[in-house]
């Protein structure tokens, strides 16, 4: 299978290392820096099963290129833009989308439309990530943890049932651990929870995911999980709290040492999903009438961080 990956960040370039360690053929989009070390020297992955993986690599797509499928693992922010630049490089094509928060379909269909692909409905999945990774530097990532992709199962993909059924095998093929799901707009939500709990308090805070198991860190975190269950079964999803702190605490304790995506991108001094996350939770409970006042502060706390730049000295 010929994949092409945009956005070879931390997930994106391990994703990439893992199907093509599957027996794959896949080209790595991403930044420069990180395009050059990879052509050089291969992708080093630390970790528990440390190697090099030797990756075609392109700072982007390049016009005409031979593919199968596309996995887009840009940040929410990004997407609309990658999306455009795909559409003008590539004709349509199964592509897989693997972004936090709330809205990802329908903001990649109208980028990929405005791009030139004429209908892009039949050919979009979007997909659940919980595969966890750090960007080490140029070159480098580093596992993390345990995680997965979880999909919808064909018969709820309405006309990306094909593309569903094809991604599954594609990533199954390649020993990436996945799972099709019923009700796979729960298991967004779910996400989105996790999300909403784990990444502003990591980042606004510096410290690793496993940190948040610890007071008073873990009552910060649920304060925000509990805002967000309140979002969430407004719009319709009746999550117990419960059963959401049985995930906060699953997950936190299974990517304990994992730096949050949010974390990263305040230590390298890249704009965050702050917005996409917690932002979208805050514009969701304004139609509900609700008010978060912690989601509210931990927002503004975190760009405000942001804006300070990196938070610790970064790989040259």
């Amino acid at each position: 299978m010929r994949i092409v990956i945009v956005g070879a960040g931390a997930v994106g370039s391990l994703l990439g290392a893992s199907l093509t360690e599957g027996g794959n053929s896949v080209l790595l989009v991403g930044r420069p820096d990180h395009v050059a070390a990879i052509r050089a020297h291969g992708l080093t992955v630390s970790g528990p099963r440390p190697r090099v993986v030797p990756l075609e690599a392109a700072p982007g797509v390049p016009p005409g290129t031979d593919c199968d499928v596309v996995m887009i693992t840009t940040k929410t922010f990004d997407l609309a833009r990658a999306s455009t630049e795909l559409a003008h490089a590539l004709s349509a094509r199964p592509t897989l989308l693997l972004q936090n928060g709330l809205g990802v379909v329908p903001l990649a269909k109208r980028a990929l439309g405005e791009g030139g692909w004429p209908d892009p409905t039949p050919y979009l999945v979007q997909g659940v990530n919980s595969i966890p990774a750090t960007w080490v530097g140029p070159g480098e990532v580093r596992e993390t943890g345990l995680g997965e992709i979880l999909l919808p199962v064909p018969g709820e993909a309405g006309p990306a049932a094909g593309a569903a059924r094809l991604f599954r095998m594609v990533l199954d093929g390649a020993k990436v651990a996945v799972e099709a799901v019923p009700e796979f707009e729960r298991e967004v939500w779910r996400k989105v929870l996790l999300n909403a709990a784990i990444n502003p308090v990591t980042a606004a805070r510096g410290v690793t995911n496993g940190e948040l198991l610890k007071e008073p860190l873990r009552t910060e975190a649920l304060r925000l999980l509990g805002e967000a269950l309140a979002v969430a079964r407004s719009a319709g999803f009746d999550f117990t709290s419960e059963e959401v702190t049985r995930d906060f605490e699953r997950v936190a304790r299974a990517t304990a040492d994992n730096r949050s995506s949010m974390l990263q991108d305040i230590d390298r001094g890249r704009p965050t999903e702050i917005d996409a996350i917690s932002g979208e939770i805050l514009r969701e409970a304004t139609r509900y009438g609700l008010d978060l006042p912690g989601t509210r502060a931990i927002v503004a706390e975190v760009a405000a961080r942001a804006a300070r730049g990196p938070s610790r000295p970064q790989p040259s």
